[in-house]
């Protein structure tokens, strides 16, 4: 076991887990942020993806000691009453059925926009690419980014 320093949705915060863990489990275990889901646990799915530094990446595969000194951003701290334009973007276009893979698509998509305001069709689709939604609200989900990108993405 080690002592690891992260910031986590702004906080800081001392952690202690083997070096190994994956902040998936740090964050849902440790920290009891649960909102990041468990999909794959290989990085292909993309329910447990969550910014690094401002960049969605998938927190399944990315150890607690690389995640050390860093910036992490949680669907729970993506905005602080569920109002960024992404997650409002979702809401109205009606975009999840099951909802299990919506955290980690709101962070990816997120992301985006965050670096690209006004992504085309083809943008959108190579940075989703890899957040599987096993009921196929893809069409809605590239909907719900275009209308969050007429927004300002803070």
């Amino acid at each position: 076991m080690a002592t690891f320093n992260i910031t986590i949705n702004g906080k800081k915060q001392a952690v202690d887990a083997d070096p190994s863990t994956p902040l998936l489990w740090v964050l849902r275990d440790h920290l009891k942020l649960v909102g990041t889901k468990y999909g794959c646990g290989i990085a292909q799915c993309g329910a447990c993806t969550v910014h690094f530094n401002g960049s969605a990446v998938r927190s399944c595969q990315l150890p607690i000691s690389s995640a050390a000194d860093n910036e992490i951003t949680t669907i729970e701290g993506l905005s602080e009453n569920g109002d960024h334009p992404v997650q409002q973007a979702w809401l109205e276009i009606d975009v999840p059925q099951c909802g299990y893979c919506q955290a980690g698509q709101i962070m990816s998509a997120s992301a985006l926009l965050k670096r690209n305001p006004n992504p085309s069709d083809s943008e959108i689709e190579n940075a989703m690419n890899g957040n599987i939604c096993r009921c196929g609200t893809y069409t809605r989900i590239k909907t719900a980014i275009k209308k969050a990108s007429n927004s300002e993405i803070a």
